[in-house]
């Protein structure tokens, strides 16, 4: 699925809570309904992103990986 991102913040190479927080960071400068693509390098950010959007409420659009990159798109509420 292709979806238009408002922003991108490249996390490879940083391992936990780093792309976490660089997300919680990033979303809190997008307005409500923003997109924001992340890019990590770090196999814990699956579970961690899951747990942050569950937990803050932001929606999780797209989960993918590939050749040991994890990518996320999130919508923020």
């Amino acid at each position: 699925m292709n979806i238009d991102t408002t922003a991108t913040l490249d996390a490879r190479g940083l391992n936990c809570p780093l792309p976490i927080l660089k997300t919680k960071k990033a979303l809190n400068s997008l307005d409500s309904g923003d997109t924001l693509q992340l890019i990590s390098s770090d196999p814990g950010s699956v579970k961690d992103i899951d747990s942050f959007c569950k937990q803050t409420g932001n929606e999780l659009l797209e989960n993918s990986s590939e050749s040991g990159e994890y990518k996320f798109v999130i919508r923020k509420v």
